[in-house]
């Protein structure tokens, strides 16, 4: 068992990992940016990243707190399916309304890697690899349709 102070310690020594590795690779701009803290600069979408005991996941996250709003930007998020996927290259699981971690109602567009440990740093090149081509295609996917709900 790890005490929390060491868990904190080994989650932010894979963080700063992650930022290391992906500092040279630019934005869809050509900028750079800190990947592990990726914004969307839209109010409630959020792209998160999450390495955990048994699995690692990237999401977008619609935090709206009126459900119907909430609902709207996933149904536009839904409408831009087939680009989303062209991007990554794969499909991904939506959830409308779901529950996160704090019992807060958001609805999700998620890829998730199950078998992968955050406490175990020998699968950390598993977890990065699983991160960084999808954080890059999110932020390519982003790039293009992100006009589309500035105006929202």
């Amino acid at each position: 068992m790890y005490s929390r102070a060491e868990k904190s310690a080994i989650r932010k020594k894979f963080w700063t990992t992650f930022g290391l590795y992906m500092k040279p690779i630019k934005n869809a701009q050509g900028k750079r940016i800190s990947w592990q803290n990726y914004k969307s600069r839209v109010k409630d979408i959020y792209f998160r990243m999450e390495a955990e005991r048994g699995y690692a996941s990237i999401s977008i996250d619609i935090s709206h707190s009126d459900l119907e709003l909430q609902e709207l930007y996933f149904d536009q998020f839904k409408a831009l399916k087939k680009i989303l996927e062209n991007s990554t290259q794969e499909s991904w699981e939506w959830a409308l309304h779901t529950q996160n971690n704090n019992g807060q109602t958001l609805s999700r567009i998620y890829k998730r890697r199950e078998g992968v440990n955050v406490m175990e740093e020998e699968t950390w090149p598993e977890i990065i690899s699983f991160l960084k081509p999808r954080i890059i295609a999110l932020d390519e996917f982003w790039d293009n349709v992100k006009p589309g709900f500035e105006d929202f």
